[in-house]
């Protein structure tokens, strides 16, 4: 298996966290050194390990939220 950088340019906010200290966040992360996307997934505390995740685009994101706007609840 091929190694993988990455850079969490932002860290936008967390969704939640598990007792065991993992955190759900929503990040702009650049994943090998490629334009930065946005990307929702668990981190261990020391954010050494990741869970896996959905990385989305720009438009992606706008589509997403426009579908939440749209959303009842």
């Amino acid at each position: 298996m091929s190694e993988f950088k990455y850079e969490i340019i932002k860290n936008i906010g967390v969704l939640s966290m598990t007792n065991s200290g993992w955190a759900k966040e929503f990040n702009l992360i650049s994943w090998n050194e490629r334009d930065p996307k946005y990307d929702i997934r668990e981190w261990s505390p020391d954010r050494q390990k990741m869970g896996k995740g959905v990385t989305l685009s720009k438009e992606e994101l706008r589509a997403l939220k426009e579908l939440l706007n749209n959303m009842e609840m």
